[in-house]
């Protein structure tokens, strides 16, 4: 009997990819372990592996084919003997189970799945998120998807009808249609990068950042001539780490979370959640985007640990090869332009977290030390803080303690 191959959930959010790559062709055979095809999602690419032996008798979703929803059917395998007619007779996948809801957790987005209807109705979470935004009745849509699932693009079907209608009223005029965005014309000057999944996740999760989240923002100078010095004693010692200034940054963060925990927090309309773990979220620029990986009990680990682990996080990462739990959860984060020269900047906040901490490049400055003008190093580093869960004196004892710890390394190694 032809089985189906479906698009699997590679995530617990996750609702659907991009189909990427064929790694197998029609007629190929394939054993249980292989890697079929490559699916990516709004933060990594990652591998569909076969779980049944046969030869993929027919593919149904194309490379290349972006939103489609987990569950879908993507390929059929057939058995020795079998031929391409009897895919027909393929069983239909089941229904997905419905999940209850669950709590928010750090690095989430806290939001509550959408009620479900009396009646039951099969559609996939995005489009009971979007409908619900939209105050589109579910009942009254016809799903597209396997089995009459509402998908996305029965949403945005619904959405454009409704753009079009004209509205109520006699006096009213109906709607100038709207022209579909035309490409570039060759010889523009202008070429059109289409948008990836990681992009228009990061679109639209920082602008729901900006437009819902009250951001403040408090900065702190710090002398790193000491931790430049330590920095250099350390790595002279052993040739089995190489440690960075962002690495003794996440150490820092991660103590003065410890000792500021009002500042490890997140948002609810419910209540202000404290985390008791100190997760640090770091951001990591890769091709089309970032990630930001996750350095969990970062306060617990020694210097050489996270360098290690920022290395590896960092390498994977630009392969696109991070697994979802690495790249989920954090209750603050730590975003360094200073490879880059920038000087100062504020960052955007990563909800549901309260924090983010945007570090700059060390300079040399005219400072003053013990009374007299002299010339250090110094690094601008900018708390971006969320008011509802954070106030502006707890952001500011959060960069007092940080300050401390970076101009004076060795009580991180206490």
């Amino acid at each position: 009997m032809p089985i189906r191959i479906l698009m699997p959930a590679l995530s617990p959010t996750m609702t659907e990819g991009t189909l990427a790559r064929w790694l197998k062709g029609e007629g190929d055979a394939v054993e249980p372990g292989d890697i079929v095809a490559e699916v990516e999602t709004d933060k990594a690419t990652m591998e569909i592996e076969a779980v049944d032996e046969g030869v993929l008798g027919r593919i149904l979703v194309p490379e290349g084919t972006e939103g489609v929803a987990i569950n879908t059917p993507i390929a059929v395998l057939v058995g020795e003997g079998e031929s391409a007619e009897a895919i027909a007779e393929a069983p239909p996948p089941a229904a997905p189970a419905a999940s209850p809801a669950a709590a928010p957790s750090p690095g989430g987005n806290g939001a509550p799945p959408a009620p479900q209807p009396a009646e039951r109705l099969f559609a996939s979470p995005l489009a009971r998120r979007m409908a619900a935004q939209a105050g589109i009745d579910l009942a009254s849509l016809s799903g597209s998807g396997p089995r009459g699932r509402i998908v996305k693009r029965d949403i945005e079907a619904a959405l454009a009808k409704a753009d079009a209608a004209p509205a109520p009223g006699p006096a009213a005029a109906p709607p100038a249609p709207r022209a579909p965005e035309a490409p570039p014309a060759p010889g523009s000057g202008v070429v059109a990068v289409p948008n990836t999944g990681m992009r228009k996740t990061i679109a639209r999760r920082l602008a729901e950042s900006k437009q819902t989240v009250p951001h403040f923002y408090l900065t702190v100078d710090c002398d790193i001539d000491a931790l430049l010095k330590t920095r250099k004693e350390l790595n002279a010692r052993s040739d089995a780490y190489r440690l960075s200034v962002n690495d003794f940054i996440v150490k820092a963060a991660a103590l003065a979370l410890r000792k500021t925990p009002e500042a490890n927090a997140s948002w609810t309309d419910a209540a202000t959640l404290r985390y008791e773990r100190v997760d640090i979220a770091v951001a990591v620029a890769v091709e089309g985007g970032l990630v930001t990986p996750v350095v969990r009990d970062a306060d617990n680990k020694g210097l050489a640990e996270i360098s290690a682990e920022m290395a590896d996080f960092a390498a994977r990462a630009r392969d696109g090869k991070l697994k979802p739990e690495e790249y989920r959860g954090g209750g603050f984060s730590v975003s360094n332009l200073g490879m880059y020269g920038v000087r100062e900047f504020a960052a955007v906040i990563n909800p549901p977290q309260a924090g983010i901490l945007a570090v700059g490049a060390g300079e040399k400055r005219p400072a003053v030390r013990d009374g007299a003008l002299a010339i250090a190093t110094m690094m601008s580093c900018t708390l971006s803080g969320d008011h509802r869960a954070i106030d502006g004196a707890i952001g500011a004892r959060f960069l007092a303690a940080f300050k401390g710890l970076v101009e004076d390394p060795l009580t991180m190694l206490l």
